[in-house]
This record gives structure tokens, C-alpha cells and sequence, in this order.
């Protein structure tokens, strides 16, 4: 068989009309899954491709017109709330591109659905922003413009049905993207607060601090509009102070953020010493490099312990959810001593490196099972030693990282390597650490690539299978046989409902075939987002 991985396929523009896949063939892919798949990362194709992170536009999005052309938007905007709430999307944007395209619909019963999705979809206010940039986009052109009464319901009762403390924070945190402001969307939604606590922060908004003073100075006011009216006063005395040891008490007594203080304020080694103390644990996981090369990190210093100690706390690990690749990524981009943008390097900090590596085992705690049948097959047929796209971790460390994963969380998992045509010894387990896991795979020799080996292994074996993994450094392959024919013959003989994803870890685009099998996938690169497709596509999500 000619090697397919040499083109990329596009995603193709059939669409089929049974939801359920067909009665004909239970593994055609319908336009429910095209949506899912839409939704998940982007794109109805049966490419995910890692840190991609391209604006979403109708040409990709043509199952889910011919849903909403079928009447199913309430079916879509339900789709898009599983996906947004439940943790099912590696990005957000397709679910608030698909919410504005379900608003703007002609029928009236999906233009109700999406308005009283909003609040439940967008939960912070650069989701609402980036909702109405896209109905702004898909507007243009048109006559109408996109404020109607429907819209502007929606976004009152948005900011009407926050909590009050919490809208306080959000408005001086995130103060606007995408083009929008929050004064823009309280004065194009004619917003009318519904109790005195938001009439509080709208005033705010809209008018600025100084009006507020003067309101509410004479006013006999509630205890909430206090609490409220004390904290904006705090945000606003920051803003205005340049006095160093003022700015630090303020962010320790208030549980001020970054994004609440003046870039001059940012200068100052002390200031970021007591952002860091209530800093969430994934922001402080990005910026340990700077910290360290702007010596607010130094060896042996307090902060630097406190830092540690709070990356290997199974209480923060747990609270913040950091999967174990998040640690892997942030581990390894720190020990690369030098940033992808810009001048920055720093020495790493051993202590620092240290902590990291027992928080990645710490943190499998937060990977749910999927409960399924897992083969994780390695293709040694050429060298490990290459990096992931876009990452600092070789591909050795991540084929082991990814092994682990699902050695350690998944009660049914085999662990295979293959080369020179045939399935090699291969004794990574889950009693194995990261580094072991990679001197095990490392040292088989390379030879020849044929993906079909794992599938034709378990299938000989009377072993069924319900997800095949298959990580490659290799774009091109030479089959003994066709993993697609290889994958529908398993599925006859065992009985499994098995599906395939095909893992070029150093890929930009190639793809095993060209296939309508729901299935199968192919992941191009590797990042937490592939992780997520995986496991989507094992639970039948997508």
C-alpha cells in the first residue's frame, strides 16, 4: 500500500442525515458528530491538530448549518452547553461562534434556545466578548445590526444575575477584549440594574469613580453596597498609588490580581512576591521562568520554598485540577532555561525543577478514568530524540508521558513498541517513573513503520480492544496491511466497538487516510488538548 501520511486531508464536506450514524453503517459520520467534533477543536474534520488555535468561520462549520437548516438548533445550542460546561472542548471559541450563528438564526425557537444559553455558556466576561465580536462579524454586511431586544434581554440578565462581589472583581479584572468593553455592553444593552448593588458597579462602569463618590457619599447604604463601594475603592486607591509598600498591602489584605494593577507597578520585585502568594497555581506554572530570570525567584529564598512547596501541595494540585502533561509542559519549558519570545533566560532553579517532578506524579490524582480497553503502541522505527512542535519535550517524553497516563489511570491499558515490522519487547509499566519510562523506550532499535502491527497483535491474540493509540514520530508509513481494514477486521472478530487515533507527534498535517470511519482520528503534534480528543472519542462524545 502507497503511504497516505504524505498529503493533508481536508475535511470533507459530506453530510449524512441520520444523527445516529446511519442504519446502513453504524461507523458513518454523521452530522451530529461533525458538530461535536466542531465544537471539541474547530473543525468537522477527523484531523485534530495540537495548539492550533485559528479563528472558526462558517467554512468550517457546515454540519451545523445543515442542522439548523434541519430545525435541530435547540438539539445544537444543547450541544453546545455539554460541551462548554462539562469540560468537553479544548477551546471555546467554536461553542461561541455556534451560540451566536444558533441567535441569529430565522427560526424562533433556536434563537430563543441560544439567548437562554448565554449566561450558561458564557461564565466570564471575556466569553460574553468574544460572543458578540463573532455575531458583530457574521452581521457584517447586513443591514440590521446585531442589538435587538432578544440580545439586549440576553446581556442585562447576565450582568443582573452575577454576584455582586464576583461582577465587582470581573469588571476590574477583565475590563474588555475582543473590541468590547463592559461600558459598551451596558449602554448598548440598555441594561437596568435590578437591585442597588449592580446599579452600584453599572455606575461604575459607565461613569467612573469619581460619580460614584459622589452618589453614594451621603447615602445610608446597605451592608452589600458597602462591601462593594469598600472594594472598588480599593481598586481604585491602587491605581492611583505609588507607594510600594501601600501597593503590597493592598494585593495581601484585598487578594488583589496582576490584571487590577499598573504596569509600573509590575516593576517591582516585591510586588510580584505577594502576587505570587494567591496567584492561581496554572498562572504561576507560566511565569516561573521570568520569575526566576528577574531574580524575584532566588535559590535558597523564602518565596522560592513557599513557590515549591504550594507546586507539590496535593490540596492546590487537586483544587487547581493540573493535569499531569500541564506539569510535564511547564516542567520542561522551565528547564529549557530560555523563553520562545524575547531575550528572557534564566538558570533553573534545582529546587524548582524538583518540585515540578513530584507534582507530576502527584497530579494523576486528577485524571478521570474512562473505564475503556486502551492499546498505547509506540512506533520506535525511528528516532526518538525529536521535539513536539511548539513545546520543549522530545518526543521520547512524551511518548512515555503519554503511555504513563494510561498505564497509571486506566485499569485495562497494554502497553506495546514496534519496529522492523514487528512488535518489540517493551516493559514500560505504571510502577515505572517518567525517566525510566523513557530509557525503556529509547533503547529499542528502529526499523521500518507499519501502523497496522498493534491492531493485528490484539486481533491474533484474541484481545479486544476499545481504543488503539498509536504515537509515531514517522509521517510516512509502509503497511503489511491497512490499518483502517486492520481496525474493521479486529471489530468483526472481537466484538468491540474499537476505534483508532493515529498520533503524529511531529506532525503539521499528515493523516493515516482518507476515511469516513467515525472511528478514527489523527492528532497532529501532541498537546493537553490531544488528551482531551482522546478521551471524548472514547466515550463516543465525538
Amino acid at each position: 500500500m502507497e503511504p497516505s501520511g504524505s498529503t493533508t486531508i481536508a475535511a470533507s464536506s459530506k453530510h449524512t442525515l441520520n444523527s445516529t450514524g446511519g442504519a446502513g453503517c453504524p461507523w458513518e459520520v454523521s452530522d451530529k458528530t461533525r458538530l461535536c467534533r466542531f465544537l471539541c477543536y474547530g473543525s468537522e474534520g477527523d484531523i485534530y491538530t495540537a495548539r492550533d488555535e485559528g479563528r472558526v468561520s462558517m467554512e468550517s462549520a457546515g454540519a451545523l448549518l445543515v442542522l439548523l437548516q434541519e430545525g435541530r438548533g435547540p438539539e445544537v445550542v444543547e450541544e453546545i452547553k455539554r460541551f462548554t460546561q462539562d469540560g468537553r472542548a479544548v477551546r471555546l471559541g467554536p461553542s461561541f461562534f455556534a451560540l451566536a450563528l444558533c441567535s441569529q438564526h430565522s427560526e424562533l425557537k433556536t434563537r430563543q434556545a441560544a439567548f437562554k444559553a448565554l449566561k450558561e455558556v458564557c461564565r466570564h466576561p471575556a466569553h460574553l466578548f468574544s460572543l458578540i465580536q463573532y455575531k458583530k462579524e457574521l452581521k457584517e454586511g447586513m443591514k440590521c445590526g446585531i442589538w435587538g431586544r432578544a440580545l439586549r434581554k440576553a446581556v442585562s440578565d447576565w450582568y443582573n444575575e452575577q454576584d455582586a462581589m464576583s461582577l465587582a472583581a470581573a469588571v476590574t479584572k477583565c475590563k474588555q477584549r475582543e473590541g468590547w468593553s463592559h461600558q459598551d455592553l451596558l449602554r448598548l444593552s440598555h441594561t437596568k440594574p435590578t437591585n442597588e448593588v449592580i446599579a452600584l458597579i453599572s455606575k461604575y462602569v459607565t461613569k467612573g469613580w469619581k460619580e460614584v463618590q459622589v452618589a453614594y457619599a451621603d447615602k445610608e447604604n446597605s451592608e452589600e453596597v458597602i462591601k462593594v463601594l469598600s472594594y472598588l475603592e480599593v481598586v481604585e486607591k491602587v491605581k492611583h498609588s505609588c507607594d510600594e509598600t501601600e501597593v503590597i498591602n493592598l494585593i495581601e489584605e484585598h487578594k488583589l490580581e496582576r490584571e487590577q494593577l499598573l504596569t509600573d507597578h509590575l516593576k517591582s520585585k516585591q510586588v510580584w512576591r505577594a502576587l505570587l502568594k494567591e496567584m492561581p497555581l496554572q498562572s504561576v506554572l507560566r511565569i516561573l521562568g521570568k520569575m526566576t530570570s528577574n531574580k524575584i525567584l532566588e535559590p535558597g529564598g523564602s518565596e522560592t520554598q513557599a513557590v515549591c512547596d504550594r507546586i507539590q501541595s496535593e490540596t492546590a494540585l487537586e483544587n487547581a485540577k493540573i493535569h499531569p502533561f500541564s506539569l510535564l509542559l511547564a516542567s520542561e519549558n522551565y528547564k529549557r532555561g530560555q523563553g520562545y519570545q524575547g531575550k528572557t533566560k534564566w538558570e533553573p532553579d534545582s529546587s524548582i525543577l524538583k518540585a515540578m517532578d513530584s507534582a507530576f506524579y502527584k497530579s494523576f490524582m486528577n485524571v478521570e478514568p474512562v473505564g475503556k480497553r486502551f492499546v498505547v503502541a509506540v512506533d520506535v522505527s525511528t528516532s526518538l530524540s525529536s521535539v513536539v512542535p511548539g513545546t520543549s519535550i522530545s518526543t521520547a517524553v512524551a511518548a512515555a508521558a503519554i503511555t504513563m497516563i494510561f498505564a497509571r489511570t486506566e485499569v485495562d491499558t497494554q502497553v506495546l513498541a514496534y519496529s522492523e515490522g514487528a512488535l518489540v519487547p517493551c516493559t514500560v509499566s505504571a510502577d515505572m517513573n517518567l525517566a525510566q519510562a523513557t530509557v525503556e523506550l529509547v533503547k529499542i532499535p528502529g526499523g521500518s513503520t507499519d501502523c497496522a502491527l498493534p491492531i493485528t497483535w490484539a486481533t491474533e491474540n484474541g484481545k479486544a480492544v476499545d481504543v488503539f493509540i498509536i504515537l509515531t514520530n514517522n509521517p510516512l508509513w509502509t503497511f503489511t496491511a491497512s490499518p483502517v481494514e486492520s481496525l474493521q477486521k479486529h471489530r468483526q472478530i472481537s466484538g468491540a466497538n474499537s476505534k483508532l487515533v493515529m498520533c503524529g507527534l511531529t506532525s503539521i498535517g499528515h493523516t493515516i487516510a482518507d476515511t469516513e470511519d467515525r472511528g478514527l482520528l489523527s492528532i497532529c503534534g501532541f498537546d493537553l488538548g490531544a488528551l482531551c480528543v482522546i478521551r471524548n472519542l472514547a466515550q463516543d462524545l465525538i
